[in-house]
């Protein structure tokens, strides 16, 4: 296995055309050719968090590979122009596979994959697919109705606080799940909402997460690419709940549990498909049965009797016996979008632009 660094590509990916390349996903002819891949991450990779996680999906390619893959990783590629340039170079650099990590990578591949027909690209979070781009994605929202359920056994106030990277609906989403779950046990929570328009500014979270305490909220989540949130709550005295990673070591001893994310199966199965020549573009979207979307440990101060109903609420969700879009639900004007006895389609949960009832903020 060989691993390009950031250094090094930049350095040398510069001579590179942006010619196009031509035939099928042909796989590799040799035994011992080795497989190149591509990946780009939207942040540095920290210890915790949404890069870190994709990272950890990145390493179990090569754990399954071994000397038989080459790795070219380059991080915190946030802006379209830049993104569109590093896909461009790592097509025209002989990677097979590339993979883009954020949803503001969506437009630059969508540019840039049809140029290269016979390369494989991969998009989390993205929702356009062409004859040589897939998307996977996380269902967010199973592991945010489960942590909003404890924290809706827990909270004293009945009102819980949320702040969010962006008003996109891939946030939106889990937000209102989070209410939701709280509501299944407390029906008059609330949640307060802050969006930083950022997936990294430690500094606007820590206000937003002090913000959210001052309005009386006692159990925040936070779903950026940092521990702010939990770090902040915690140190207020606040219940937290973690994104991505495990946050425990963040909050104080007070982080009740976080919905982690494990894309290894994302990242090594097109890998392997790839290798054999048998990729094709699929939409993956999985969350707790699928393992993709994994609870923490419960904070021990949580009784063992609310773990337990916790623990088979993932299963029940996990199984579709509990959906956590289940009607009747209300927006926040008191307009019914989800019908008693059904259940939000899919292609609505991902396109969601609403509140929820009880919701406090706005969108815009």
């Amino acid at each position: 296995m060989t691993d390009t660094t950031r250094r090094d590509f930049l350095k040398y990916s510069g001579a590179l055309g942006a010619a196009a390349a031509t035939g099928g996903f042909a796989g590799l002819a040799h035994a011992q050719e080795v497989l190149k891949v591509g990946v780009v991450y939207v942040s540095p990779v920290a210890d915790i968090g949404w890069t870190k996680q994709h990272s950890l999906g990145a390493q179990a390619i090569k754990d399954a590979f071994g000397d038989k893959v080459e790795m070219t990783i380059i991080d915190n590629i946030f802006m379209p122009q830049d993104a569109e340039r590093v896909f461009t170079q790592l097509a025209s650099s002989g990677n097979k596979l590339i993979f883009g990590t954020s949803f503001s990578h969506g437009t630059p591949m969508q540019k840039v994959a049809p140029r290269f027909p016979d390369i494989a690209f991969e998009h989390c979070s993205g929702i356009v697919h062409l004859a040589n781009l897939g998307t996977f994605e996380a269902k967010y929202y199973e592991g945010t109705f489960v942590a909003g359920a404890a924290a809706g056994h827990m909270t004293k106030s009945g009102k819980i606080g949320f702040i969010g990277g962006f008003p996109i609906p891939d946030i939106v989403g889990p937000a209102n799940a989070l209410l939701l779950g709280a509501q299944s046990v407390r029906p008059d929570t609330t949640c307060n909402v802050v969006f930083l328009n950022s997936w990294f500014d430690p500094g606007k979270e820590k206000e937003a997460a002090n913000t959210l305490l001052s309005q009386g909220c006692d159990v925040i989540c936070s779903m950026t690419d940092t521990a702010t949130g939990v770090q902040t709550a915690g140190e207020g005295g606040a219940w937290s709940i973690g994104y991505a990673s495990d946050m425990a070591a963040f909050g104080s001893g007070k982080q009740l549990t976080a919905f982690t994310l494990d894309w290894s199966r994302d990242y090594v199965e097109p890998a392997k498909a790839v290798a054999a020549g048998t990729w094709k573009p699929e939409v993956r979207w999985d969350g707790l049965a699928a393992g993709i979307v994994k609870m923490a440990p419960y904070n021990e101060q949580i009784p063992a009797d609310v773990v337990a109903k916790l623990k088979q609420l993932e299963t029940d969700i996990g199984s579709g016996k509990v959906h956590p879009y289940a009607g009747e639900l209300k927006d926040q004007d008191g307009n019914v979008k989800v019908a008693a006895g059904s259940v939000l389609a899919d292609p609505d949960i991902r396109g969601m632009n609403w509140f929820v009832a009880g919701m406090i903020g706005k969108l815009a």
